[in-house]
């Protein structure tokens, strides 16, 4: 089957109830979470992407057994450090960033070298992030040029560290805190605002960890070699992914829909507050507590009447995978000019989404100013795109084609987008749910642009 799909028609206008592919983040956490549990834990509802298939793998190279149930994954864990590492193995990360960086936590102490690999995308993003401050708990690991691959290698001299972030990331947090839990002692990280999955299940499973959180910061204390049991977790949806179905309603005529049992963790909705600042309509509503996490039907309506917006930094954090479609998107269609700064870190995912974006503005016709990691985009309410587009280079990101597709369907135009295999890295069932909606998709046969 073609690795492109054709899309020249608009979406109709359409009323659904749909459920989201589960979270990504917290299914990989929740398997390295339960591979270094005492006992037996039991995940539902675990995402079947790619990266976190790789996660699977990874700890069965590893030495923990799983199985999977009709229902559920069970998970063999034998505590901290319980990894069974008899000679040197190589993990294939795949694409994915959470699994390559937050695994090395894991492997402080491991009695063999870990080799890290990862394909083409992961390959050229940074890991020295997370190499250095590794280090400073003592850790033996290498690599060139701070890419992969690189060579982990465990000792029995980890000592605590006192560690500040001078950038916001959720990966190297985790990472960090899980070689804090294989180190005796007591590990401070002041940590700028992110993601904060890894900290919440920590503390649903009573383990030792105090958190202060202040304006820009939280400031995270471990104690270090403290054992937990095996739990069970229902994964909720993934708001990452929702976010494509919340901006594809936005956009579509006359149309509604409910994203049922969504995770709305308060680090994880800057795109609701972003969109709800430029008028959007969108409401939680079936707002519930699941250990430690937030769950919520996501309510959306169509709009016509986006106000530009001076974003604030402050939601950046919250809203980083989701950055790429509101700039591209709605930012698109608002009236006046917005502007989004400090966007540096959009450079450091799969692709250079920045740069995509900027390019893509430009081949949809949207005026962009750019200065270094701040942009302005002069939005064009009236947007009615007729012309020939084609969507490729974007080294297989799953969310560039996603977004992509979006804008076909409420753009206008005729669209080619290539590598539609992408999204088998974080949501398999994007296009069937498209369709569900009524998305006219074409991959079957090839048409001229």
């Amino acid at each position: 089957m073609p690795k492109h799909i054709f899309i020249d028609k608009k979406i109709s206008p359409f009323n659904r109830i749909i459920q989201v592919s589960s979270d990504k983040s917290l299914s990989i956490r929740t398997i390295l979470m339960a591979s270094q549990a005492v006992g037996k834990s039991k995940i539902s509802n675990l995402l079947e992407s790619e990266d976190v298939k790789n996660t699977l793998k990874t700890i069965k190279k590893l030495g923990i057994v799983y199985k999977k149930q009709k229902k559920f994954y069970e998970i063999y864990g034998f505590g901290l450090n319980g990894f069974d590492i008899e000679k040197k193995i190589v993990i294939d990360a795949g694409n994915s960033g959470t699994l390559a960086r937050i695994i090395l936590g894991l492997l402080v102490k491991s009695n063999f070298k870990v080799k890290i690999v990862g394909d083409k995308s992961l390959s050229k993003r940074d890991f020295l992030r997370v190499i250095n401050p590794l280090k400073l708990f003592g850790v033996n690991i290498k690599s060139k040029n701070g890419c992969l691959p690189l060579e982990i290698s465990g000792t029995n001299f980890l000592r605590p560290i006192n560690f500040t972030e001078s950038k916001s990331s959720a990966q190297i947090k985790t990472c960090l805190i899980f070689c804090a839990l294989n180190t005796p002692g007591t590990t401070m990280i002041k940590a700028k605002k992110s993601r904060n999955h890894t900290e919440l299940l920590l503390k649903y499973l009573n383990y030792p960890i105090k958190i202060k959180s202040k304006k820009n910061y939280d400031y995270i204390q471990i104690k270090g070699l403290n054992q937990f049991n095996a739990f069970n977790y229902k994964v909720p949806g993934d708001i990452s992914s929702a976010a494509f179905f919340i901006v594809l309603t936005l956009l579509s005529k006359n149309s509604e829909i409910l994203i049922k049992k969504v995770n709305v963790n308060k680090t994880r909705i800057g795109i609701i507050k972003i969109l709800n600042l430029m008028n959007a309509k969108i409401k939680l509503i079936n707002k519930k507590t699941y250990k430690g996490e937030e769950t919520a039907d996501i309510f959306v309506k169509s709009s016509n009447n986006f106000k530009s917006i001076n974003c604030p930094t402050s939601l950046n954090s919250s809203a980083i995978d989701e950055l790429l479609i509101i700039i591209c998107l709605i930012a698109s269609r608002a009236k006046g000019i917005s502007k989004f700064s400090k966007l540096g870190e959009l450079n450091k995912k799969e692709s250079k989404r920045l740069d995509i974006a900027i390019n893509f503005l430009k081949m949809i016709g949207i005026k962009i100013k750019r200065k270094k990691d701040d942009i302005k985009i002069y939005g064009n309410p009236n947007l009615n795109l007729k012309g020939n587009y084609e969507m490729k280079n974007f080294l297989k990101d799953h969310r560039v084609f996603m977004m992509s597709c979006i804008a076909a369907l409420t753009l206008g135009g005729n669209w080619k987008i290539n590598d539609k295999d992408s999204i088998n890295t974080s949501f398999p069932k994007f296009l069937n749910i498209l369709k569900y909606l009524g998305a006219k998709i074409n991959w079957k046969k090839e048409k001229k642009l």
